[in-house]
C-alpha cells in the first residue's frame, strides 16, 4: 500500500532535452511547484526532443552510478522514484539497483516506460529493450505507458483504434 503522506523528495531519472517540452526540463519545475524536492538523475542530454531530426545525443550511463553512490554516502532518502527515458539496458539495470538501494516502506515508484509512439519503437530501441522494461515495470506502483508502449509491453500487435474497454483490459494485464 502506498503511503497517503505527501511526497517530499523524489529521484527523477530521465533525459534532459534542450528543445521540446519534455523530460527533466518539464518534470523538475512541475514537481518543484508542487513543493517536491527533485533530485534529478539525467540519463542523457539531447539537443532537442528525439522527434526532431538530427538531434545530438550524449549518453550519461557512466555517470549515473557514481551519482547514486554519492547520494548513498549522503544518506539521501526518497519518498518516490520516477523513471522516464532510459536509453539502454544498462540504464534499466542501474534503475533497478537504485530502487533496491533506496527502498523504503510505502515508497512510490513511478515508471514511464518510454519505448515508442505511433505503433513503432523509438530508433535506438529493440525487442530486448522492451523485455528489460517489462522487468522494470514490475517494480512500479504506477506505470504510465502510452498506447504504443502498452501494446509493446504486452507483446501484442498495435491497435491504434482500440476502444476504452480494450485499453482498460490491456492495462490491467500489465499489472499482473
Amino acid at each position: 500500500m502506498i503511503s497517503q503522506s505527501p511526497v517530499k523528495q523524489i529521484a527523477a531519472i530521465h533525459d534532459l532535452s534542450g528543445c521540446g517540452r519534455t523530460s527533466l526540463s518539464v518534470v523538475i519545475p512541475i514537481l518543484s511547484a508542487m513543493g517536491i524536492k527533485v533530485c534529478p538523475l539525467p540519463t542523457a542530454v539531447l539537443s532537442s526532443h528525439s522527434r526532431f531530426e538530427g538531434y545530438h545525443f550524449t549518453d550519461l550511463t557512466e555517470q549515473m552510478q557514481p551519482i547514486i553512490d554519492h547520494w548513498k554516502k549522503l544518506d539521501v532518502a526518497f519518498d518516490a522514484v520516477y523513471s522516464g527515458f532510459l536509453g539502454s539496458y544498462k540504464q534499466i539495470r542501474i534503475v533497478h539497483r537504485l530502487i533496491e538501494t533506496f527502498s523504503k516502506e510505502n515508497q512510490l515508484v513511478v515508471v514511464d516506460p518510454v519505448l515508442g509512439d505511433n505503433g513503432k519503437l523509438y530508433g535506438p530501441f529493440d525487442k530486448k529493450m522492451v523485455s528489460e522494461m517489462k522487468s522494470l515495470i514490475q517494480k512500479a506502483n504506477v506505470i504510465t505507458p502510452n498506447l504504443t508502449e502498452m501494446f509493446l509491453l504486452l507483446g501484442k500487435p498495435f491497435q491504434p483504434d482500440a476502444g476504452e474497454d480494450e485499453i482498460k483490459k490491456r492495462i490491467l494485464q500489465l499489472s499482473d
